[in-house]
């Protein structure tokens, strides 16, 4: 899937500018303008940043509400690939952020060795991670219960919402982010993450062990219902294993799975950023340092 023009502006801004890049990763039931806080802090920081949709994203909420189908049939690899071109395009190798299925989908790209630096938040599991507590089956079960839903997009009601995402937020903020935030989201990947254990040729599937992989943070929300702390840190312990670069694993209490949007995002997106300078990837070579 070619990138829109507004993503090719992105990019081009980015290269311009001549500074580290940051590309962040959404995940399901989210659009990239997520991430306009978090980037706004990056940039008062020294870096620039790209934050591309998936594939045949809508451009707001309001018109992804209008337009559900089109989150329909979206794959893993499919997603990973648009990001993997975005990466290429830049003139110089990206730090990567990304929250959920952008999380796994950040990993994807650090397998590949294109990340210069990687900071997952509470991260899809990857093929390998075995935990599967029974909060993150529940968060699953309005999709994966009716398995039609591999060709459709998924709207969670707000009750469903509450549970996976605002379960550590009072009633009238979970409100305020179902309204501002939620959209439809494809099906398919859940599918792809439950069965990643029974299929050999899972998409889920990240090469832990690329020495190229550079350094790695996981961070986890203690209360999340989605990603519960087990999938988080067996995703980090796998990693540790086989990357000799910084790989480290912070969890952030009393926080759910919408850390990255609610009242406390601040203070994990200076947690990314704290381990991104801390690689010391933000001075950049005059000619390009993308693999």
């Amino acid at each position: 899937m070619a990138l829109t023009e507004h993503e090719v502006a992105e990019i081009e801004r980015a290269n311009a500018s001549g500074l580290r890049p940051v590309l962040f990763v959404h995940g399901l039931w989210l659009l990239s303008s997520s991430w306009d806080r978090w980037r706004a802090l990056f940039e008062e920081a020294g870096y620039t940043t790209v934050a591309p949709g998936w594939p045949d994203d809508p451009a707001t909420v309001a018109e992804a509400r209008e337009h559900p189908e089109a989150f329909a049939r979206k794959m893993v690899q499919e997603v990973t690939d648009h990001y993997l071109e975005a990466a290429a395009a830049l003139d110089h190798q990206p730090a990567v952020v990304g929250h959920s299925f952008g999380g796994l989908i950040a990993q994807k790209i650090a397998g590949e060795g294109v990340s210069v630096v990687t900071v997952a938040v509470d991260p899809a599991p990857f093929q390998g991670v075995l935990p599967i507590p029974a909060s993150a089956l529940k968060s699953a079960f309005p999709v994966v219960s009716n398995p039609a839903n591999t060709r459709r997009a998924v709207t969670l009601t707000f009750e469903q919402f509450t549970f996976g995402w605002a379960n550590a937020l009072d009633e009238s903020e979970a409100r305020e982010l179902y309204e501002t935030f939620h959209v439809a989201a494809a099906g398919n990947p859940i599918f792809q993450a439950v069965t990643a254990n029974l299929n050999p040729f899972s998409e889920t599937k990240v090469d832990t062990k690329n020495p190229d992989r550079g350094p790695l943070l996981i961070i986890s929300g203690e209360k999340d219902h989605t990603v519960p702390h087990a999938i988080a840190h067996s995703a980090y312990t796998i990693q540790a294993k086989h990357n000799d670069a910084l790989t480290e694993f912070t969890e952030l209490p009393d926080r759910g799975h919408s850390l990255t949007i609610d009242h406390g995002w601040r203070e994990v997106a200076a947690t990314a950023l704290e381990f991104v300078d801390r690689a010391d990837v933000k001075h950049v070579a005059a000619v390009s340092d993308t693999p």
